[in-house]
């Protein structure tokens, strides 16, 4: 079912052999796959299975020992990574790495910095050009409010919300940055199910709105099933599926490396 790696002409995203190894560990051993221009791609596996080393190589956080990831056509692995933005690549986090004590529309427009061109004291000045970019950015801003359900918590201080809303303020925050890529990593987790079929809806709004490629990480299957239109599913750090989700969903090897052998002779 696994289907054949090559370079379709919408490729955005491109991940072509990549080995990364910690010690003597194998954490991701020639993994490869494209994400297409406005894809929702998921990206599955049981815990250890190399997701969120894979990400971080995308990110730019980890360098892949061999092989090469290209997004938009350019070489990207070894980048600096304050350059990874400019590029187009946004990214949430399992954990929201959100500023505490500022409030909902600061943390937020934080993710827009990297647009500016004026310097440190352009913007201390007050210079036309600075409050120019501030203008730019808060037209950017007012929209992703609506659309994440946040205009009535703009100036509320981030630590006093709820987490699913905090989650809501991390995605705004990737998304006023203009990602062409926008990496996903787990946002279903800590939700309940009325939230996380909220989510499903958000995801699917956000390709449409914005036209934007999304990579999604998630264990909540039936939320990456939902959404993506390919999913690629690793085990140990090998790709063991890629596909279409159905596909991927009734393979017997992910079937095997989320419910053992016998299930997967069952199926």
């Amino acid at each position: 079912m696994e289907e054949t790696i090559g370079q379709r002409e919408d490729t955005l995203l491109q991940v072509r052999d990549v080995v990364v190894r910690f010690g003597g560990l194998l954490a991701l051993d020639r993994v490869c796959f494209d994400v297409a221009q406005g894809e929702i791609r998921g990206l599955i596996g049981p815990n250890g299975s190399g997701k969120t080393t894979l990400f971080n190589c995308i990110s730019n956080i980890y360098r892949p020992d061999s092989g090469e990831i290209r997004l938009g056509g350019e070489r990207i692995s070894g980048l600096p990574r304050h350059r990874m933005r400019r590029l187009g690549l946004g990214r949430t986090f399992q954990n929201v790495a959100l500023f505490a004590t500022m409030t909902v529309q600061d943390n937020i427009l934080v993710g827009a910095h990297h647009l500016g061109r004026t310097g440190f004291l352009a913007g201390s000045l007050g210079l036309p050009s600075a409050r120019r970019e501030e203008r730019e950015a808060s037209d950017r801003l007012q929209p992703l409010l609506d659309l994440m359900d946040l205009r009535s918590s703009a100036d509320a201080v981030v630590a006093e919300l709820p987490f699913p809303t905090q989650k809501r303020v991390e995605l705004a925050r990737a998304l006023i940055g203009a990602p062409r890529l926008l990496l996903l990593d787990e946002p279903a987790a800590g939700l309940n199910y009325e939230e996380v079929e909220v989510l499903g809806a958000l995801i699917r709004r956000i390709r449409e709105r914005f036209g934007i490629s999304i990579l999604l990480v998630e264990h909540h299957m039936n939320l990456v099933m939902t959404v993506s239109d390919r999913v690629v599913a690793l085990e140990f750090g090998r790709k063991i599926a890629d596909g279409l989700p159905e596909e991927v969903q009734n393979d017997r090897e992910v079937i095997r490396a989320y419910l053992g052998e016998t299930e997967a002779q069952a199926a």
